[in-house]
C-alpha cells in the first residue's frame, strides 16, 4: 500500500484522547476523557489528541508536527490512542519536509 499525504491527514484526524499540559511537571499528558485530568490541568488547556498535532503554519496552512506526534508515541499507548501505519511511516521518513495543509470542517 503506498502511503500518501491524504492518509497520512486522514490518520492524524483519527487520533483518540485528549492531550493536556501538567502544570506541575510540564510534561504533556493523554487521556480518554476530558473528565479524567484533574485539578493539574487547565480545563481550557484540553485539547483533542486529533487537534494537538497540528500546528498553525503560514497563512491558512496548518503543519503536521512530528514533534507533538513523537509527544504521543512516547506514551506508548498507540493502540489506544489509535496510531496508525500512514502516522508510523510519516515518522520515520524524516528527510521528507512536513505536511502543510489547509484544514477545514467538513458538514456531512
Amino acid at each position: 500500500m503506498r502511503i500518501t499525504s491524504e492518509l497520512i491527514c486522514q490518520a492524524a484526524d483519527q487520533l483518540k484522547g485528549f492531550v493536556g499540559l501538567n502544570r506541575k511537571t510540564g510534561q504533556y499528558i493523554v487521556r480518554f476523557s476530558e473528565d479524567s485530568f484533574g485539578m493539574d490541568v487547565a480545563d481550557d488547556g484540553i485539547i483533542p489528541t486529533s487537534e494537538f498535532v497540528w500546528a498553525a503554519g503560514p497563512d491558512q496552512a496548518m503543519t503536521l508536527k512530528r514533534e507533538l506526534i513523537q509527544l504521543l508515541l512516547d506514551q506508548n499507548i498507540d493502540d489506544r490512542i489509535n496510531i496508525t501505519e500512514p502516522l508510523r511511516v510519516y515518522m520515520n521518513r524524516r528527510e521528507v519536509p512536513e505536511i502543510s495543509a489547509v484544514r477545514s470542517l467538513v458538514q456531512s
